[in-house]
């Protein structure tokens, strides 16, 4: 066709390349939808209209709305817990609801991870580095302590991961969030908790004893002695010296620090201060478990039920068994469901490229005096302050804590007198 030699064989030519031109443009335009399509699809997925730290209820209801922007985004999300022993919580409840969240949010199971590093800092890291190889583009992990903390938010800083810092803070980096509760309010929702039952349980001239969580590890626990330190003693100092008082008639006769909330330590802690003060008869702790080693510690000096006052969180069962039986005044209750769908909503629109609302990422979350670092992005959630009166209605209701088993342990006539049907 190249050697033309006449008029018409140059009519034939130009009928034949017009031809080309038309299939060329009837192909390009049959392509153009697909293309289309798929800008579309990506374009259109969106944030969840309303979408705030009150969206998260029993039900997940909320993560369905999420499938069209986990469909737009790409990359895994690896999910790294702490352990297996601060708290069973990680086990029997983060574990369960965070995979329930991703699922109901339309993940599939090659598009999130979920590991527990069991209490060793190399295996977090660990962990952090094989789900970037893994192509993670959002890391959802709680740090076991600062050190590890900020070597994972390093390593994926440097690989261009978004990091959020799951229930304790990380108070590195720039591309940092935080998704808890509110610390401070958990804090003082002891304190508060713990004024109230030395008046109902009528402790005269209160001689207190604080024990603290692991502030030489988490910095959460020094916000939550801030917290009770405030409502208590008018004072964010942590911990605080002996002999202080308060306008209450109060004395403080020791406050210490638990090493990385180990609950034996906690135990050995105030049996050589319960020794050295046989005075005490007001105490306040910073979480269940090491309420429960001063229980035992109480009991097996032949102290009865509503005469020296406990606090906690974290609403684990042997908590609930202790404020049914008296040994402790309540604990805060921190619903883990809203936590476990409040990281993975959050984790959706950063893999997706969007920006979190303000409703969602509502505050932000400071290092504690004496702690390095920076301020980040927070979502904070509502803790609850439970004792008998409410928990029925809170964790009983929310299937937190079993209801059978948890009448099998203190009685039945103790459920029935906190209205909790087995």
């Amino acid at each position: 066709m190249h050697m033309i030699r006449n008029v018409s064989g140059m009519r034939r030519l130009g009928v034949f390349v017009s031809v080309l031109a038309i299939a060329g443009t009837m192909a390009a335009c049959s392509s153009t939808p697909k293309a289309s399509t798929t800008t579309t699809k990506a374009a259109s997925a969106s944030v969840p209209t309303g979408l705030s730290v009150k969206s998260f209820d029993v039900n997940f209801s909320v993560m369905p709305k999420f499938k069209a922007l986990t469909a737009a985004g790409k990359g895994l999300v690896g999910v790294i817990l702490p352990d297996t022993t601060s708290s069973t919580r990680y086990v029997s409840f983060d574990a369960p609801y965070l995979t329930k969240a991703f699922q109901e949010a339309g993940y599939s199971s090659s598009d999130f991870k979920i590991d527990n590093a069991q209490g060793v800092d190399a295996t977090e890291l660990a962990d952090a580095q094989a789900d970037v190889s893994l192509g993670a583009k959002v890391l959802i992990f709680d740090p076991i302590d600062s050190t590890v903390g900020a070597e994972v938010q390093s390593y994926a800083s440097s690989h261009g991961v978004a990091v959020i810092s799951y229930d304790r803070a990380t108070f590195q980096g720039t591309n940092t969030y935080y998704v808890s509760f509110d610390n401070n309010q958990v804090g003082k929702l002891i304190g508060q908790g713990f004024v109230q039952c030395v008046s109902d349980w009528g402790v005269s001239s209160p001689k207190v004893f604080e024990l603290d969580g692991g502030q030489d590890t988490d910095p959460n626990a020094v916000s939550f002695a801030q917290g009770y330190n405030s409502v208590i003693w008018g004072s964010t100092t942590t911990p605080l010296k002996a002999g202080l008082t308060n306008s209450k008639g109060y004395t403080l006769i020791g406050d210490q620090i638990t090493p990385g909330w180990v609950n034996a330590t906690g135990a050995t802690i105030f049996t050589q201060q319960f020794t050295a003060h046989p005075t005490i008869n007001a105490t306040v702790e910073a979480n269940d478990g090491l309420a429960q080693a001063v229980v035992t510690v109480l009991k097996n000096k032949g102290v009865g039920a509503k005469k020296i006052p406990t606090t906690g969180q974290d609403a684990t069962l042997q908590g609930m068994e202790n404020i049914l039986q008296g040994y402790q005044c309540g604990s805060v209750y921190k619903a883990v469901y809203q936590e476990a769908q409040d990281a993975v909503s959050l984790a959706t629109i950063l893999r997706a490229g969007k920006t979190p609302p303000a409703a969602l990422v509502n505050s932000t979350t400071t290092p504690p005096k004496g702690v390095a670092g920076t301020a980040q992005p927070a979502s904070l959630l509502t803790p609850v302050w439970v004792n008998a009166a409410n928990m029925a209605s809170t964790v009983i209701a929310d299937k937190f804590i079993s209801a059978s088993t948890l009448c099998t342990a203190v009685g039945a006539s103790v459920c029935s007198a906190a209205k909790i049907t087995p």
